[in-house]
C-alpha cells in the first residue's frame, strides 16, 4: 500500500483556504510532508500510514473549492516529519480565483462578542468568507498579491495566521481594529464628520432621512431608508425604477412570499439580490410600484454593524452608477460624481481591484451575473484552442475559454458608451492575465456597429487571430445546450442573418448547425430605437389600423402625429421591421396605458407582467401561417383581439385590464411553445430548450413549459447561467469552439 507520495490538486484551489484544510487533515491523520500553491494547482508532498485516507479527505477539498482533477504520483525523496505550509511559486494557470462571498455566520458572532479582538470590526473575515475576486491581483493568491498588501499584519493576527488551530490559518484577508482596513465617514467635500464610530453615525443619519453613499466591497451602493426613496429617485432621475433592499434578516419574509429555496438563497454564502413576490402586490410603491420587490441581507461586517444600530428594518441599496455603466470604487471618482445624489460618503480605505456588482436571481434563475456566482467556471469540451467572447451590447460580460473550462466574468453592462468598453476591456485584460490566456479565436455578435464587435476586431487584427461571428440568439441557444434540441430565444433585440432585428426566434439542430425554423411575425418599428422609448409607436407599427389611430388621438396625440406615423409605417422610412417578443410585449403595456414611456430597460414589459399578474387569462386561437420555410406566429392577430377586448372595456374597470395583459402573455407564450412543438414533430427532435430575458418573467416561461411538455416533450432551461444577454458570452465561445471542432 501507497504511504509516500506528491498529490497533485487542480481545480479552484486558491482563495478557498485549501492549504490551511490541507495542513489540518494532515495532522488528523499523521502525515509529514508539505503543501504550496503552484499558479491555480496545489501541490502536496505526504508520508504517513493513513496517506490513502489523506488523499481521500484532500480530495474532497474545502466546502468552496472546486476540484477537477487529483493526481498522485510517486516521490523518492526525503520527506521530513512534521508538515508544513510552503511560500508560493508560479504554475499552471488551469483554476481561477473564486467569487466574493458573504460574511460567516462564526465571523458575524466575532464581531458581536464583547470583549473580543475583533468586536465591532467592519472588516472582519476568515478562511471560509470574505472577499476575493475583488481584491486579487494576480495569482498564486497570497496577501502580497491583494489589495490587503497595503497592511501588515499586527502581532496578534500573525498569530492566528500561523496558527493551524484557527480558523484564520492563512486567511488572505485576515485584520483587525489595529492592522486592518479603516472607516471613515466624510461629507460631500470630503471632509471628515467627527465621531468616534462611522457606522453608528452613519445609521443615526440614515435614520434622520440623509442619503449615503457607502463603498462596499465591489463598489459604491447609495442607501437610504423607505420614507426617503422619493427623494432618492428624484436626484436619479428615476423616478418609476425599482431599488432593491437590504433588509435585517428575517424582515423580508413580512413583506414578501418566501419559499424555503428562497430563503436558502438568500442565507447562502452568495447573498444575491432576490426578486421575491410581495404580500401586497400593491405595498412599498416608494421602492417598487411592480408586484415584486428585489431584497437581500447584509453580506459584510459593515451591514450587519449597520442593521445592529439601524432604527428602520430595511434600507434602499442601489448601485451608484448609471444603469449600464461601470460601478464606481474608488472614493475620489465617488465624490465628484455623486455629489448631487449623495449627502455623506461612509468609505474605507482598500482598493477595489476588480468590481463587483449584486448577483440578481428570480425564481432560481440568475438574472445578473456577479458578486457571489462570478468569475463562474464551466468545465466543457470546446477544444484545444483558448475562446474569448466578448459578449453582446446590453448586460454584457466577456468569457474565456482555455483548457477544457470556461471562465465568465461578473456583470460589466451595457457596452454603449466609452467607459463601459473601456471596463469591458480592463476586464478581459485582468482575466486573461489571472488565466494566462493567450486567444486562438475571438468571438463576437453578429451586429456590426457594436463596440464590442469593433474591440474583437481590433484584437483580431492587432494578434493576427480567427474572429468567429456569432448570430446573438443562436448563441443564447449554444450557451443553453449542445445536444441536438428545437431552441426558443425569446428576448428583446438581437441583430439576425438578414439584418433585421430578431427577438422571436425558433432553431432546429446541434450547435453549431442551428437552422431558424419559425418565428414571431415581423412588424415595423416605426423610428427604430425611438419606437422602444415611447412604445405607442410600436403598437401602431402592429396595429397599423385606423382604431389604433383614434385610441392615440384620445391619449393626446396630435392630427400632425398621427399623419407622420401612419405616412412612416406606410413608406417604410426610418423603420426597421422586428419578431422581437419584448417588442410586443411592449406594445401590449402601451394598449392598456401600462407604459406609455420607457424610462429604464424592460419597463413596459415588467408593468405588464406586474398588471397581468393580478388577472386572469383567456384562451385565444393562435394563428400560425408559413413564409420563407418558416412557421410564423401572428402577434397582430394577438393585439388586434386585445384591442378589440379593450375598447369594450368599461372606464375604471382595473379588473378587465389585467385579464387582457394576462391574456395577451399566455397567447403569446401558447402560440411559442405551438412554434416549437411542431418543429419539434417536423425535425424529430425530442428536446425543446428556453433561453432568452423574457424567460424571467414567470407567466410566459411557465405558459411555454407545459406547452411543451404536454406534448410529450422534454424541456430545458440552463439555469447556471443568465437566460438574458449575460449568458451570450459564454454561447459565443461555445459556439466557437464546436465550429472548430467540427472543421478538425
Amino acid at each position: 500500500m501507497q504511504e509516500q507520495g506528491r498529490i497533485s490538486v487542480r481545480g479552484i484551489v486558491q482563495g478557498v483556504g485549501f492549504r490551511p484544510f490541507v495542513y489540518a487533515k494532515a495532522i488528523e491523520f499523521g502525515i509529514a510532508g508539505r503543501v504550496k500553491n503552484l499558479g491555480s494547482e496545489v501541490e502536496i508532498i505526504a508520508r504517513g500510514g493513513r496517506f490513502a485516507d489523506f488523499v481521500a479527505a484532500v480530495s474532497r477539498g474545502p466546502p468552496m473549492a472546486r476540484i477537477d482533477s487529483v493526481e498522485v504520483t510517486g516521490f523518492p525523496g526525503i520527506i521530513p516529519d512534521g508538515f508544513v505550509i510552503e511560500k508560493s511559486a508560479t504554475g499552471s494557470f488551469s483554476g481561477m480565483i473564486p467569487p466574493d462571498i458573504a460574511i460567516c455566520s462564526a465571523c458575524v458572532n466575532d464581531i458581536f462578542t464583547p470583549g473580543g479582538r475583533y468586536e465591532g470590526y467592519w472588516a472582519t473575515s476568515c478562511v471560509n468568507c470574505g472577499p476575493r475576486y475583488s481584491i486579487i491581483g494576480a495569482i498564486p493568491y497570497d496577501r502580497e498579491r491583494t489589495s490587503m498588501d497595503r497592511f501588515p499584519l499586527c502581532e496578534p493576527c500573525a498569530g492566528e495566521y500561523g496558527d493551524p488551530h484557527s480558523r484564520r490559518h492563512h486567511a488572505q484577508t485576515i485584520a483587525c481594529h489595529t492592522c486592518g482596513p479603516e472607516l471613515r465617514l466624510i461629507d460631500r467635500a470630503g471632509a471628515d464628520l467627527p465621531c468616534a464610530d462611522p457606522i453608528r453615525e452613519a445609521a443615526v443619519l440614515l435614520d434622520k432621512g440623509r442619503i449615503l453613499a457607502i463603498r462596499g466591497v465591489g463598489g459604491f451602493h447609495l442607501a437610504c431608508t423607505e420614507e426617503s426613496s422619493g427623494e432618492l429617485k428624484k436626484r436619479l432621475g428615476r423616478l418609476e425604477q425599482p431599488f432593491a433592499v437590504m433588509t435585517r434578516p428575517g424582515y423580508a419574509e413580512e413583506i414578501a412570499r418566501v419559499s424555503p429555496a428562497e430563503r436558502e438563497l438568500l442565507e447562502s454564502p452568495v447573498h444575491p439580490i432576490v426578486v421575491l413576490e410581495k404580500k401586497d402586490h400593491a405595498s412599498h410603491e416608494r421602492i417598487s410600484n411592480l408586484h415584486t420587490i428585489g431584497c437581500m441581507l447584509p453580506y459584510t461586517g459593515l451591514h450587519h454593524l449597520l442593521f445592529s444600530y439601524l432604527k428602520h428594518p430595511l434600507l434602499i441599496m442601489t448601485s451608484a452608477n448609471m444603469p449600464g455603466y461601470p460601478m464606481i470604487t474608488d472614493t475620489e471618482t465617488a465624490l465628484v460624481k455623486l455629489a448631487k445624489d449623495a449627502d455623506y460618503f461612509l468609505v474605507h480605505n482598500r482598493a477595489i481591484a476588480n468590481r463587483v456588482d449584486d448577483s440578481v436571481v428570480r425564481d432560481g434563475y440568475i438574472l445578473r451575473l456577479s458578486r457571489g456566482i462570478a468569475p463562474k467556471r464551466t468545465a466543457i469540451d470546446l477544444g484545444d484552442k483558448c475562446i474569448l467572447g466578448v459578449g453582446p451590447e446590453l448586460n454584457a460580460n466577456a468569457t474565456i475559454y482555455k483548457g477544457g473550462f470556461a471562465i465568465t466574468s461578473p456583470h460589466v453592462g451595457n457596452v454603449r458608451n466609452p467607459a463601459t468598453l473601456a471596463y469591458l476591456q480592463e476586464t478581459i485584460e485582468k482575466l486573461s492575465r489571472l488565466l494566462g490566456a493567450k486567444y486562438d479565436i475571438v468571438a463576437h455578435d453578429l451586429h456590426p456597429q457594436f463596440l464590442s464587435t469593433r474591440y474583437a476586431k481590433e484584437i483580431a487584427e492587432e494578434r493576427g487571430i480567427g474572429l468567429v461571428p456569432v448570430q446573438h440568439h443562436r448563441a443564447h441557444i449554444a450557451a443553453t445546450t449542445t445536444e441536438p434540441c428545437v431552441g426558443i430565444a425569446i428576448d428583446g433585440v438581437g441583430y439576425g442573418d438578414d439584418g433585421t432585428v430578431w427577438g422571436g426566434e425558433v432553431f432546429a439542430g446541434q450547435v453549431p448547425d442551428l437552422k431558424r425554423v419559425a418565428h414571431l411575425e415581423p412588424v415595423p418599428m416605426p423610428g427604430g430605437d425611438l419606437a422602444t422609448k415611447f412604445p405607442e409607436r410600436m403598437l401602431y407599427g402592429i396595429l397599423r389600423n385606423d382604431t389604433c389611430l383614434d385610441l392615440l388621438g384620445r391619449r393626446g396625440w396630435t392630427d400632425v402625429e398621427r399623419g407622420v406615423i401612419k405616412k412612416q409605417v406606410a413608406t417604410g422610412f426610418n423603420v426597421t421591421m422586428t419578431s422581437s417578443t419584448g417588442r410586443v410585449l411592449d406594445a401590449a403595456a402601451a394598449l392598456l396605458g401600462i407604459c406609455r414611456e420607457r424610462t429604464y430597460d424592460g419597463e413596459p414589459a415588467m408593468k405588464l407582467e406586474s398588471v397581468a399578474a393580478g388577472g386572469t387569462p383567456e384562451a385565444w386561437e393562435p394563428v400560425i401561417t408559413t413564409s420563407g420555410g418558416c412557421d410564423v406566429l401572428s402577434t397582430r392577430a394577438i393585439l388586434s383581439t386585445a384591442l378589440s377586448r379593450y375598447t369594450a372595456v368599461p372606464a375604471g374597470d382595473k379588473k378587465a385590464v389585467r385579464d387582457i395583459a394576462a391574456s395577451v402573455q399566455y397567447n403569446l407564450a401558447r402560440g411559442i411553445a405551438a412554434l416549437a412543438v411542431r418543429a419539434a414533430e417536423r425535425e424529430g427532435i425530442g428536446t425543446v430548450a428556453l433561453s432568452g430575458g423574457v424567460i424571467a418573467n414567470r407567466a410566459i416561461r411557465e405558459t411555454i413549459r407545459s406547452g411543451v411538455e404536454d406534448a410529450g416533450l422534454s424541456f430545458f432551461i440552463n439555469d447556471a447561467y443568465p437566460p438574458g444577454d449575460g449568458c451570450v458570452s459564454f454561447g459565443q465561445c461555445v459556439w466557437a469552439g464546436m465550429l472548430f471542432k467540427q472543421r478538425a
